[in-house]
């Protein structure tokens, strides 16, 4: 297979009717590492968010258990992504997810603003660090691949192309994002947890790393001190340079899918997908907001 080869077939496939075949072919073989990194930024910019921030560290799900929230989180999406909506395993994926949230009476905005994370981020990172840019037909499947998770979620008002993924994200962030106590300590435990993942001598040199590639307005959220512009275009730079040598490597021949990153690290003798997540006990721990009553 030549490098664009698989990009040629997508782009002959419908990406409404084939959107999830479509989103698989983006996410396994063409850009796993660009998706894992940039929906990881996407779910960690949600802290941002002070009602969310602050409700998931009264939880402790992203403080005292940060890598099986992690996990959990990674494996319940990539099960409808490897094997779709119809099937067995996306179906109890959906299922885990929905009884999780379904315990809290979450805000519509907020869980529309996290689906339009999913959408947004990965393009944007993408296009900036990935070995070559995202297609229009992989937009398109990846924003109706998500509508089609909302609404299984039973999310209202999903936005109905990209575009409007996008605005909603960019409103919703001017208006939402400002500081709390509760989310800063979410964010130190989500970038504890990223810098663990390497040799610990290098922890302070990744935490600088991921803040380098953080814009301003979560930099100010958080109140982070922003890393220098040097460092911040040495960084960038060397994320670009790694697209730069993907784009030379033989295509992908076998999918990658999240399950297989090295960074799950709580199911080394495996897991099944009716056991993943919280049990929430409304109030007090699972998702992060509190049921009314």
């Amino acid at each position: 297979m030549k490098r664009f080869e698989r990009l040629e077939r997508i782009r002959r496939m419908d990406p409404y009717r084939e959107a999830t075949e479509i989103y698989r072919l983006s996410v396994a073989y063409e850009f796993p590492w660009d998706f894992a990194r940039s929906l990881e930024l996407a779910l960690y910019r949600t802290y941002a968010v002070p009602r969310i921030g602050r409700l998931l560290a009264e939880t402790a799900e992203l403080t005292d258990r940060t890598q099986k929230r992690y996990d959990d989180t990674s494996l319940l999406l990539d099960a409808v992504v490897e094997h779709g909506f119809g099937s067995d395993r996306g179906r109890t994926a959906i299922r885990r997810i929905n009884r999780m949230h379904r315990s809290y009476d979450i805000p519509d905005d907020d869980m529309r603003y996290v689906l339009c994370t999913f959408v947004v981020m990965p393009k944007r990172w993408i296009d900036a660090y990935g070995w070559r840019r995202m297609s229009r037909h992989e937009t398109v499947a990846a924003a109706v691949h998500y509508q089609t998770l909302g609404r299984h979620m039973g999310i209202k008002d999903i936005p109905g192309s990209y575009e409007e993924f996008e605005t909603f994200l960019d409103a919703y962030e001017e208006a939402h994002f400002d500081w709390d106590e509760g989310a800063r300590r979410v964010s130190d435990a989500t970038l504890d947890l990223m810098a663990s993942w390497y040799p610990r001598p290098l922890a302070p040199l990744l935490r600088t790393a991921t803040l380098a590639l953080l814009d301003d307005p979560l930099l100010r959220a958080f109140r982070y001190t922003p890393p220098g512009p040097a460092t911040r275009a040495w960084v960038r730079r060397a994320v670009r340079l790694r697209g730069r040598a993907v784009r030379l490597l033989p295509p992908r021949s076998v999918p990658h899918f999240a399950r297989q990153n090295r960074e799950i690290k709580g199911y080394p003798n495996g897991y099944r997908l009716e056991d993943l997540g919280t049990r929430p006990v409304p109030g007090l721990r699972g998702c992060p907001v509190r049921h009314a009553e």
